[in-house]
């Protein structure tokens, strides 16, 4: 079991930035690959990045590539989501999730997922 805390979430103008934690406890944090989801009110849950275990593979949605980065400091147990140049359509509540297998974008391959960060871009 792996259990996920995410922090970080907020409001901001558009325009600014935001990070996003979230912390581990459980099993083995650095043999998990991490993933940060959103989800819109009435949406669907997205993909918006990804990095294995060790950080060698990342990946990210579209939307946000540029002006997301991911990243994972093992020794914390926790992994970052830096959210540069936030849009209004970056509004949602994000979540961490962590899978064993392969590095994914589908949300149904992760075993474990926090409880979610609120966060607000206002135009």
């Amino acid at each position: 079991q792996v259990q996920l805390v995410e922090s970080g979430g907020g409001l901001v103008q558009a325009g600014g930035s935001l990070r996003l934690s979230c912390a581990a406890s459980g099993r083995t944090f650095s043999s998990y690959n991490m993933g940060w989801f959103r989800q819109a009110p009435g949406k669907e849950r997205e993909f918006v990045a990804a990095i294995t275990w060790r950080g060698a593979r990342i990946a990210y949605a579209d939307s946000v590539k540029g002006r997301f980065t991911i990243s994972r400091d093992n020794a914390k147990n926790t992994v970052y989501l830096q959210m540069n140049s936030l849009k209004p359509e970056d509004t949602a509540v994000y979540y961490c999730a962590a899978d064993e297998s392969r590095l994914t974008v589908t949300s149904s391959r992760y075993d474990y997922w926090g409880q979610g960060t609120q966060v607000t871009v206002s135009s």
